[in-house]
């Protein structure tokens, strides 16, 4: 019987590498993951669509197993997600070391990108906390649902984008700036858990652990992210 995964966007290519490399422990079974964009994936779990198991950011998760419709004793934490800053390939590149850095380039910058997810919360609170979200507000653009804001910076619709590393990596036509620093940085661990409507429950859980051991780190970091 084929397992069937949804996650948000975030860890979409992390999840193809996963499975891959599962495949060969696990002869003849049938992984299909499909990623949307996170408020989706857990509104689909909550209407009770046929998924075996769920990957999004932790709070997310959380509410889910509080709703009962994710195994409570399931949830396991399988990366943490740091965020970045991109700019279009070939722009200007502001410097972006210290927390003066990063605020003065969102000041001096034209359109900036940010996302439905937990990286665009934190943005939005970096900018309160700086107290320039009003003297900003009229130059974000946040991303659709699913849309990464690589893509927005690609085309050039925002001039400088921020989030997750791994969602900013692999897009063609963008340079990543680095990590926000340490004393700013939004990290966001994703985790996965076994949903209620599973009828295959124990298998689920032998390809999640799969998931969360020490074997995959590499491809963890392939893809911009840390082992939880």
């Amino acid at each position: 019987m084929d397992i069937r995964i949804i996650s948000s966007m975030a860890t979409r290519r992390l999840l193809a590498d996963l499975v891959a490399a599962f495949a060969p422990t696990s002869p003849g079974q049938h992984i299909e993951v499909e990623s949307v964009g996170g408020v989706e994936a857990a509104k689909r779990i909550a209407a009770g669509e046929p998924f075996d198991a769920v990957v999004l950011a932790a709070a997310a998760l959380e509410a889910l197993i509080a709703q009962r419709h994710v195994l409570a004793d399931s949830r396991i934490d399988l990366v943490k997600s740091p965020m970045a800053v991109a700019v279009r390939h070939g722009a200007a590149r502001p410097s972006i070391g210290s927390e003066d850095e990063v605020q003065a380039a969102v000041l001096r910058s034209g359109r900036i990108g940010y996302s439905t997810g937990p990286s665009g919360d934190h943005l939005l609170g970096l900018l309160h906390r700086w107290g320039i979200a009003s003297a900003v507000k009229d130059r974000l653009v946040q991303a659709r649902p699913g849309i990464p804001v690589g893509s927005l910076v690609a085309s050039g619709e925002v001039d400088l984008g921020f989030q997750q590393l791994s969602e900013l990596l692999h897009v063609d036509g963008v340079e990543v700036l680095g990590l926000l620093p340490d004393p700013i940085q939004g990290t966001t661990t994703f985790a996965a858990g076994v949903t209620h409507a599973s009828t295959q429950p124990d298998r689920v859980r032998t390809l999640l652990a799969f998931m969360a051991s020490p074997a995959v780190a590499a491809i963890k970091r392939e893809n911009g992210m840390e082992p939880a």
